[in-house]
């Protein structure tokens, strides 16, 4: 029963890779979206992290991933604020998306498995759930946004979080490393 969350979790997670990948076979790609679409597909994909941080820190009792779990809210919370000041200072409005939209979509599933799991079995879904998740969008941000972005602020503000990001998920590999130690 255990080993069988972590598979969904994991199946959930490639599902959702493979998704991102595959959106090259309908109409609308991750590469195709705007500026606009870029921005609230970030948004939205630092928010769900957001909550599974919020989710590991109700259920697990683990000082590290409280500490990762920490970091991720704060980190995210602060990329997210300079999102919005930067799309007031545009006078524009971030714009939902097939993309957003999937990712929500998602994540209601991740966060079903997850809330159904315990102890060391929770921080290990946990912390396999954050290495693929930042894997999947640091990938996403790298090859198809950065390169597609128009405005030189929106393309800084994505450089400088992926860069966050990055180290988000040098970090989760090496709680994932130390948690099947």
């Amino acid at each position: 029963m255990k080993s069988c969350m972590k598979n969904r979790i994991v199946s959930v997670l490639m599902l959702t890779t493979l998704a991102v990948a595959s959106c090259a076979a309908v109409a609308t790609t991750p590469s195709e979206l705007n500026d606009l679409e870029i921005a609230h597909t970030a948004y939205v994909a630092d928010n769900i992290d957001i909550q599974y941080a919020h989710l590991a820190l109700a259920l697990s009792t683990n000082p590290d991933i409280h500490e990762f779990a920490r970091t991720m809210i704060r980190d995210h919370e602060a990329v997210n604020e300079q999102a919005l000041a930067l799309l007031e200072k545009l006078g524009a409005e971030a714009q939902d998306n097939f993309l957003s939209q999937k990712l929500i979509a998602d994540s209601k599933s991740i966060i079903d498995n997850l809330t159904q799991l315990r102890g060391a079995e929770f921080d290990k879904a946990y912390a396999d759930n954050e290495l693929g998740y930042h894997k999947a969008v640091n990938e996403l941000v790298a090859d198809a946004f950065i390169p597609n972005i128009e405005n030189p602020e929106v393309k800084a503000l994505f450089e400088q979080g992926l860069k966050i990001f990055k180290q988000h998920e040098e970090h989760a590999a090496m709680m994932v490393k130390k948690l099947n130690e």
